[in-house]
């Protein structure tokens, strides 16, 4: 053995030194999650009560008498509120497996599992060469800065799903497209997942999308009345209290503005001279958002393992953001999908990631804690909606600017960050 060996071996031997053991590694992610998610069941079980609105009212009230109409084979059709895809339906029954819990407690425990089913899948995605664990971290302190809204809707259900079509993707294509198929049928989010497809797997995922959601579609269709009603649920929506359009109006109220806050649709909206306008301008924003993220499609080039899950955290944000309605919950889609970027090493998602975790913070303290003061435009109330809102604005804007760098050749046709274009398979070569 020559001595460049020698040393080489007794650096690498010193560095694993210094590594703390692979249990030691699970530990510390796995004690803060059940720590933290201890404190939200707290929460929801109202042993700790947070200031604010009950957020429980809508699994305790709302869910539960969906339940009841769901479990007779029909859909809620006369209630506005129900503005879900068919499959929604399997997530309010779920609690139906839980027979000697009472309906919220059963729903609480039920996503409480989804999280821990998002956890492990995380952690396992963690290992491996150009894996990190930052991820993991993402996600347990993403979920817990939003407080107990995170466990009171059945959001989290459906990012466990996201989670595990992006994480199939890697390796199992067909398994992408249908997980995506029936995370769409839970809440449509999921369907953005598909434009970041790598070249050599998009047939196969988009298939076996098209086959599942069409086979799931028909058979909500053919069992219970009124499946399809909500394509046209949210056509009348207007603009929501805690959208980035409303700031308008929070801002209006201080020079005039003659309109008012009511309950419509299920959320607390603006309603008044104007409305009609910016919520207009937000439907048009997110058709430009779906047009980048097109053309970026036609123009991108170089395709990590990565990508996809890039592709699908900046589509989710730029339809979150420009949307009539940016409900707390949402943050959890934008927090899964920020997790799963940052299990890949050398993502450049870092950043808007980040500002994520920090708009979760904000979340929280516009509401549940001082929503009242978001309603009546306080200033206290619309200084959150700004911070909030523009976390999530920068977090947009670094989105798009390093998916597009990262993979894109520039106009002389050099490959973005010293990567050269990938081949038809979507796999990436380094230049030399």
């Amino acid at each position: 053995m020559t001595a460049t060996t020698t040393d080489a071996t007794a650096t690498r031997g010193a560095a694993g030194a210094d590594r703390p053991p692979p249990t030691a590694r699970l530990l510390a992610p796995v004690a803060a999650w059940a720590a933290t998610r201890t404190a939200l069941l707290l929460c929801v079980l109202q042993v700790w009560v947070v200031p604010g609105p009950d957020v429980t009212v809508d699994v305790s009230v709302i869910y539960r008498n969906w339940y009841g109409v769901l479990s007779t084979g029909a859909f809620p059709a006369d209630d506005v509120t129900w503005q879900y895809p068919p499959a929604a339906a399997l997530a309010i029954l779920s609690p139906a497996l839980l027979p000697f819990l009472e309906y919220a407690h059963a729903f609480f425990v039920l996503v409480l599992l989804a999280d821990a089913v998002v956890l492990t899948l995380l952690l396992r995605a963690s290992h491996g060469p150009d894996r990190s664990r930052r991820g993991v971290w993402v996600w347990v302190a993403g979920v817990v800065l939003l407080g107990p809204t995170a466990y009171a809707r059945y959001d989290l259900m459906v990012a466990a799903v996201a989670v595990a079509a992006l994480l199939a993707g890697v390796g199992r294509p067909r398994l992408m497209g249908a997980l995506v198929a029936f995370g769409a049928l839970l809440k449509v989010w999921p369907a953005l997942l598909l434009i970041g497809v790598a070249r050599g797997a998009v047939r196969r995922v988009w298939v076996s999308a098209a086959v599942t959601g069409a086979v799931v579609l028909a058979a909500f269709a053919v069992a219970m009345p009124n499946a399809l009603a909500f394509l046209t649920a949210q056509r009348d929506r207007g603009t929501e209290v805690e959208s980035l359009g409303a700031l308008v109006f929070h801002v209006a109220r201080y020079f005039g503005w003659e309109g008012e806050v009511q309950l419509h649709y299920g959320s607390l909206e603006f309603l008044g001279p104007g409305v009609a306008g910016v919520s207009l301008a937000a439907q048009l924003l997110s058709v430009v958002a779906l047009g980048w993220l097109v053309y970026w499609r036609l123009r991108a080039r170089v395709f990590t393992a990565g990508t996809t899950a890039d592709a699908a955290f900046t589509a989710v944000l730029l339809f979150t953001t420009t949307s009539r309605v940016i409900s707390p919950q949402y943050l959890l889609w934008l927090v899964a999908l920020a997790a799963v970027c940052l299990l890949f090493a050398g993502s450049g998602m870092t950043r808007p990631a980040v500002l994520v975790v920090v708009a979760s913070a904000v979340t929280v303290l516009e509401f549940p804690v001082f929503f009242g003061d978001v309603v009546g435009s306080t200033p206290l109330g619309v200084g959150l909606m700004l911070v909030r809102n523009g976390l999530l604005v920068a977090a947009c804007l670094l989105a798009g600017r390093t998916l597009w760098r990262r993979t894109v050749p520039d106009a002389a046709g050099a490959a973005p960050d010293g990567l050269s274009p990938a081949a038809p398979g979507g796999t990436p070569a380094r230049q030399p």
